[in-house]
């Protein structure tokens, strides 16, 4: 006899809240969202382990914005830490399609701080945050915790892999002591249990799905090849299944693969911790629009990237352990769909590849690269619908676009051509790549053009001395002029110090670039 499954009312869901998840077409709960929200909304301490893409965020966000006081300015009342950009900016998406009239902010690193103190001042109950700019502005006096009387840490696990353990024990210091903590952890030992022992009072413990999240329904592939084949095998691996998510160990690593799987005809986009929060927000958008076929991604992302329908994960490059190859391998077979995960290893990678699936229960062989074999495991699913390309915008050159150097000019750029000045932005007028300089240079082949190039140069260089014999003359003049008291001596190094102008002539078969007047000012030591 089957057992029907509660809806979010009879969990105790406000109805402003199941009015909102309805117009998303959500009305059945996941099993971690049946288990947690009546604890969570009864306002326990909750811990919780649920692989990746279990619905955790609506299991603790609903409790967080049930019926929670209004904050004060720069005094929010509930906070929930997350490890990275991504999942911190999906988490406020999330709880603000359903938290109204409960305002929801989020802060995280690599953006300004100007729009982050903004939403403070204005005033946030809910703030979503990652610990490092979460302490800037804390210590900033941008940010007070006092009020906090509702905690979620999410990924937990993730934190204290990345450091931030004791960032989010100073910042857990800083709330109000009787508050609600809920945490969620793929693993609950540690230093996850370290915190939970010093942070949460006599939590409830909710473990859904098993203890390798996701891992078992995918099927995993170990092919061994050469250093120099790595880059070749996934731009064919990634042709014959996408969406993919490849993961390099380096920021370097990722950008070098990007651009060469580019050069290979596949669509790729880098995402790691080394680029702007828009360069990010992009290549994450263009990727779950289809619009790139893979996303290349360090292990700095792996936590924070929460994107469904992914069907190829490739580790290009050994994940440090198997906790790690357990995270990454989590961004495909999600929520019981399947997925293929891709292990391209050299031979002497091979040992640790078979320890790391020792640890996880895993018995695959190591064999050469099969992309048939690849296509068979995928079973000829149909490939997403792709958006359409982004409008590339031509950046404005110095001198494109006119004869005078072209438009969207500098404001010196146009008084340069006022006077006769190609844009090229060089002293002579010669050089460059706009149009000014670029177009004589373009000509120079024929002998009628280089003709009129070493006329054009002769006069330019007859100009420059002729202002500098002049400086030299005024000099003299002024040195004439000067009070009969000044001593001889004195004149005479002055004197010495006066312009003297040597120059080159040209060469026979001299180049625009080469037709600078050679100017050298010598002064006579005293």
């Amino acid at each position: 006899m089957s057992t029907k499954s509660p809806t979010f009312a009879e969990l105790g869901v406000p109805a402003s809240i199941c009015e909102a998840l309805a117009r998303r077409d959500i009305h059945a709960p996941f099993e971690i969202q049946t288990a947690t929200l009546v604890d969570g909304l009864a306002g326990r301490d909750v811990l919780g382990r649920a692989p990746t893409g279990s619905g955790k965020t609506i299991a603790f966000g609903i409790p967080i914005v049930a019926n929670l006081p209004k904050a004060r300015p720069h005094f929010p009342t509930a906070l929930i830490l997350a490890p990275t950009r991504e999942l911190a900016d999906q988490i406020h998406v999330e709880l603000a399609s359903f938290s109204k009239p409960v305002k929801v902010g989020v802060v995280y690193g690599g953006v300004g701080y100007g729009k982050q103190r903004r939403l403070l001042e204005q005033g946030v109950d809910v703030l979503v945050a990652c610990p490092g700019r979460l302490e800037d502005l804390i210590q900033q006096g941008d940010v007070d915790l006092s009020d906090v009387e509702r905690v979620v840490l999410d990924e937990a696990d993730r934190m204290a892999d990345m450091g931030f353990m004791p960032a989010v024990r100073r910042i857990l210091d800083q709330t109000f002591n009787d508050r609600q903590t809920v945490l969620f952890s793929a693993t609950l030992d540690g230093d996850v249990a370290k915190l939970t022992r010093d942070y949460q009072n006599n939590p409830v413990r909710h473990e859904v799905g098993e203890s390798t999240p996701d891992i078992t329904l995918a099927d995993h592939l170990f092919w061994q090849m050469d250093k120099a084949e790595r880059t070749e095998v996934t731009a064919l691996a990634v042709t014959a299944e996408w969406p993919a998510i490849i993961f390099c160990r380096t920021r370097h690593g990722c950008d070098r693969l990007k651009k060469q799987l580019s050069k290979l005809g596949v669509d790729a986009v880098a995402i790691h911790g080394g680029r702007s929060q828009n360069q990010r927000t992009r290549a994450l958008e263009d990727f779950t629009t289809s619009r790139a076929q893979a996303l290349v991604a360090t292990d700095v992302a792996a936590r924070g990237i929460h994107v469904d329908g992914v069907t190829l994960v490739v580790h290009y490059d050994p994940p440090e352990d198997h906790k790690t190859y357990v995270h990454r391998s989590g961004r495909t077979a999600r929520a019981g769909a399947g997925g293929v995960v891709v292990s391209l290893l050299t031979p002497d990678q091979t040992k640790d590849a078979r320890a790391v699936m020792r640890k996880i229960d895993l018995s695959e062989p190591i064999t050469e690269p099969s992309i048939d074999t690849l296509r068979a495991l995928a079973n000829g699913e149909p490939k997403p619908e792709r958006a359409p390309a982004r409008e590339i915008h031509e950046p404005r050159s110095n001198g494109g676009g006119n004869r005078k150097g072209g438009g969207g000019k500098h404001k010196n750029q146009r008084n340069n051509n006022k006077h006769g000045r190609s844009g090229s932005g060089t002293k002579n007028g010669l050089g460059g790549s706009g149009n000014g300089g670029g177009a004589v240079a373009a000509t120079v082949a024929s002998p009628k053009a280089r003709v009129q190039v070493r006329a054009m140069v002769q006069v330019r260089a007859s100009q420059a001395v002729k202002a500098t014999r002049a400086r030299a003359t005024r000099a003299r003049a002024t040195i004439r002029a000067a009070p009969m008291a000044l001593d001889p001596a004195a004149r005479s190094r002055v004197a010495a110090t006066a312009p003297t102008v040597h120059v080159l002539p040209p060469a026979a078969d001299s180049r625009p670039q080469a037709h600078k007047p050679c100017i050298r000012w010598l002064a006579v030591p005293s």
